[in-house]
């Protein structure tokens, strides 16, 4: 080969290669991810020095963290795997959810589908990327066979509850060293006709005992119900018996308009689970945010926007992640209801032809809230890092190296305030009435407040400031870093309603 057809071969290698890092970072419609020090503007404006900016890592350079990401609906055709499928990757997070879909595998009698399937999971298994397989919904060519759709019923008859059972054996065999993780029918709580909790109970075991017949060491997720209440939760559970052991986790979704007001509920659901399975654990299934106001669906009717759904989403991981719960994003992009609206929750804009158009704020401070919360965090139990001001989230989180992590945002209004019980994530001051405060909706504000924090023993050395939603760093002058014999104190810390994060400089990986 001559030197010029080498230089040739290796000037369409460079092409080629280029054409494959853009295609990693752009879907169908050549909708790019920005990996800019500015790709998300806000008028955020701070009186400290930027550093750089929070850099972003793909799933497979983590090891493990706490989030699921929602990928839903592709079970009724409702959004379009191709025009997403490259910005999983990059967001980070390593376990997706999907709906198996009878009706969809199954639209002959006793004959299965599972090729659309299988091109969507060994896609993710190809990018290290665990799976999340939801059994749902029900199937039409039946009679008695349930609804197909969300808020469907279940089958009833004796010909539609076999064929069940045959699809689920058909659907775990298949997956069986693909998909080790699995879940129950999505909100059955919901819809017409009325399934009593003895119902939901029944068809969770028979499913449940199908797959951990099929996959000895499967980890199934139980109930998948779409309210967030400990009475409910154990009307469901009471009448599963010893079964109630086939669980690892039981999922809730309980959708609110401030994320911090679900949190009462879920330690009650905690209480009962613990009489019932101290094993099995609670897991946040479905929670989303939409971008703008929307008409239908869990939190219509209030005048989101994107920089309020990226607070909420935000403030949604960071809740979970502090009560020890397991967390999902909902949902990856906007999708096509059919016969409903656009589902507006997405991280990545959509159209109602289920292109992908563009790439929303909350996209970028979701992949943000990844890059830094890995399982490499362990919460503080008994935080140092404390306020008094009862309208401030506060979590602390320490790694085995040593670093600390302090994380906040402001959740209410100071004139809303009722008296409650003590805070069990930050230590009692001698004297101390608790004052509780009434969450509030993340808006569209970027006016932030300076705030004085306190911690008791040893702290950060070399502290930066994070802006969670832009992913922006900027050094935390030490004139501001108080110590004394009793506390340090960190004073004039910007704090707003969207997380932010002081923590150690060599704890993050920063462009």
């Amino acid at each position: 080969m001559s030197q010029n057809a080498i230089c040739r071969k290796v000037a369409l290698i460079a092409v080629m290669a280029a054409v494959a890092a853009w295609s990693a970072l752009a879907g169908v419609h050549g909708v790019r991810l920005s990996t800019a020090p500015d790709r998300v503007k806000t008028p955020l404006k701070l009186d400290l020095e930027r550093i750089g900016t929070l850099r972003p890592r793909a799933a497979h350079e983590i090891k493990d963290s706490n989030w699921t990401l929602g990928c839903e609906v592709l079970d009724r055709d409702f959004a379009n795997f191709e025009e997403y499928k490259e910005h999983i990757g990059p967001l980070g997070i390593k376990t997706v959810r999907f709906q198996g879909g009878w009706a969809k595998c199954e639209k002959e009698k006793g004959k299965y589908d599972f090729a659309w399937l299988d091109r969507i999971i060994d896609f993710c298994v190809a990018n290290g990327i665990n799976v999340l397989l939801e059994t749902d919904y029900g199937n039409p060519i039946y009679e008695g066979g349930g609804g197909w759709d969300l808020a469907g019923g279940f089958p009833t008859s004796d010909e539609a509850l076999a064929a069940w059972d045959a699809w689920v054996d058909a659907l775990s065999k298949h997956f069986k060293g693909r998909v080790r993780d699995w879940a129950m029918w999505n909100e059955p709580d919901i819809g017409l006709p009325k399934k009593t909790p003895e119902s939901i109970a029944a068809f969770n075991v028979r499913t449940a005992k199908i797959i951990r017949r099929n996959i000895p060491d499967a980890r199934i997720a139980g109930l998948s119900l779409a309210r967030n209440k400990a009475d409910y939760f154990e009307s469901c559970l009471k009448p599963m018996g010893e079964d109630v052991k086939l669980f690892d986790w039981f999922i809730y979704h309980g959708y609110a308009p401030a994320p911090e007001s679900s949190y009462d509920n879920v330690e009650e659901q905690k209480a009962v689970l613990a009489r019932y399975n101290p094993a099995a654990k609670m897991r946040q299934g479905e929670n989303g945010c939409p971008s703008e106001m929307a008409t239908r669906f869990a939190l219509s009717g209030y005048p989101w926007s994107e920089y309020s759904q990226a607070k909420w989403d935000m403030r949604r991981m960071l809740g979970d992640l502090g009560h020890d719960v397991e967390s999902s994003v909902f949902t990856i992009c906007d999708f096509n209801h059919r016969g409903r609206e656009i589902n507006l929750k997405g991280l990545l804009r959509a159209n109602d032809e289920k292109e992908v158009i563009a790439v929303k704020r909350a996209y970028y401070a979701v992949q943000n809230v990844v890059s830094v919360f890995d399982s490499s965090w362990t919460r503080v139990r008994e935080p140092a890092f404390f306020t008094t001001d009862a309208t401030i989230a506060t979590y602390e989180y320490r790694k085995e190296t040593g670093e600390r992590l302090y994380v906040f945002w402001k959740f209410a209004d100071e004139t809303k305030m009722v008296a409650g019980p003590p805070d069990p994530n930050r230590p009692k001051l001698p004297g101390e009435r608790r004052i509780v405060a009434l969450p509030a909706r993340p808006g569209d504000s970027f006016e932030t407040r300076p705030h004085m924090f306190k911690v008791s023993g040893e702290t950060l050395r070399d502290p930066v400031f994070v802006d969670l939603l832009t992913g922006a760093v900027y050094a935390f002058p030490k004139a501001n870093v108080i110590p004394s014999k009793t506390y340090t104190r960190f004073l004039d810390v910007p704090v707003y309603d969207s997380p932010c994060l002081l923590v150690e400089r060599s704890a993050l990986a920063i462009d």
